[in-house]
């Protein structure tokens, strides 16, 4: 019987705390417990070497599905790939649940912004999102089946249309790998990244009120480093005679080189002039005023994630636009592949892709706007008016006359 999807109550059950014995974050039931099946896996997956904010994040993942086989009244171990699809579905039905009601930004959600085209969060799920639900729900189910626990068939169900047989070729000493696109995964739309002009570049720096944002902004610019890498910068990360810093990769937690420009160097001096000595494990971004510790001393702290996003939501105001942190990552990727002198192989090592493929996927495209110019010129020129052709002469010309018939003199 099919389940009455809009009508379907998914209470909010349970939640994503700090955790403890190695695990930074565990899910939580009502009662205040860990939830036995999610603790052990993320207690696995934990040791696998990820990090706290992939931990993380598949709490979330792992805290929605528990809600949902409450919703539908189903113990984890007998969930089917019909449960995955109906979650599926649901999120795209449902909007997501918000801590607090939208205020300023009730009137621009989900619609685009003139001056950026880009368009604003909504409040439903994006595709990426219920994807990833999917994918972290498969790693479970995965992790138990590697045990003999839990059902027989992984629920993510997958599809293995112009594949062949599954596992064609499997190693009988190797245990079996799941394959396949996922069954029930919404598409994910190709945009293509937006990136500042000159003239937007301009402005939002004009628009930031301090040296340490010019300096942080102008940095990410410049070498295309994600907020979480800059943000993490400590005073010995900085290599003042090179102008480089020494980021530690997303993903990887590899260490990594990055240049600086010029302009981005010198309001970092700024900057550091201006919040005093900088210590070598001491980190680089502070606040710019002094809050009072648990010991009632006055102190700077560490510029957070939230803060940064305060600071471009203030520059954002200003100017009427929707810039974000990854916008200056794409702006930074697209000038060096508009660079004859940098390689797609430069590109993706300073953006610190995995895989070239991701590079050239995302940034070898050509520029929207040279496009339309070009077209533009083209209609241009069928709107000019064509040169007409000289006019042909009418009958013989007397001359040519004369070669064939002779000038009519008898010698």
């Amino acid at each position: 019987m099919a389940r009455d999807l809009e009508a379907l109550r998914v209470d909010r059950r349970g939640s994503v705390r700090p955790g403890g014995s190695g695990v930074a974050w565990l899910v939580y039931d009502d009662a205040g417990n860990a939830i036995g099946p999610v603790a052990q896996f993320l207690r696995d997956f934990a040791a696998r070497g990820n990090s706290a904010g992939s931990v993380r994040s598949y709490a979330y993942g792992l805290l929605r599905w528990w809600r949902w086989l409450d919703a539908v009244g189903l113990e984890w171990d007998r969930a089917t790939p019909a449960e995955v699809r109906d979650l599926t579905l649901w999120l795209q039905l449902h909007p997501k649940p918000r801590r607090s009601p939208r205020t300023g930004s009730t009137s621009t959600a989900g619609t685009v912004n003139e001056m950026t085209g880009k368009r604003y969060l909504d409040d439903h799920y994006a595709a990426r999102t219920i994807r990833h639900n999917s994918a972290v729900i498969s790693s479970f189910y995965e992790f138990f089946g590697d045990q003999g626990l839990g059902p027989v068939v992984n629920p993510v169900a997958r599809d293995h249309r112009g594949q062949g047989r599954s596992n064609a070729h499997h190693n009988p000493m190797e245990r079996f790998r799941p394959e396949g696109r996922v069954r029930y995964n919404p598409k994910v739309p190709r945009r293509r990244p937006r990136a500042l002009d000159d003239d937007a570049w301009g402005a939002l720096f004009d628009a930031l009120g301090s040296n340490r944002d010019r300096a942080l902004l102008a940095l990410a610019v410049s070498n295309g480093a994600r907020a979480a890498e800059v943000l993490g910068l400590r005073g010995s990360d900085v290599d003042w005679g090179n102008q480089q810093v020494l980021v530690i990769r997303k993903g990887s937690r590899a260490e990594q080189w990055l240049p600086g420009s010029n302009e981005s160097f010198v309001w970092l001096r700024l900057y550091v002039a201006e919040v005093g000595d900088i210590g070598p494990a001491d980190p680089l971004w502070v606040t710019l005023r002094k809050r009072r510790s648990a010991d009632g001393s006055m102190s700077r702290i560490p510029l957070t994630y939230e803060a940064l996003r305060a600071v471009l939501r203030r520059a954002n105001q200003k100017l009427g636009t929707n810039w974000s942190m990854h916008d200056l990552r794409h702006t930074c990727a697209l000038r060096m592949a508009a660079d004859d002198g940098v390689s797609l192989r430069d590109v993706q090592t300073i953006l610190g892709h995995a895989h070239l493929e991701t590079t050239a996927e995302i940034y070898l495209v050509e520029d929207e706007r040279h496009t339309v110019e070009r077209v533009a010129e083209h209609l241009a020129r069928l709107a000019e008016p064509k040169p007409k052709p000289a006019p042909v002469d009418r009958g013989y010309r007397p001359s040519d006359l004369a070669v064939l018939f002779g000038d009519g003199t008898v010698s």
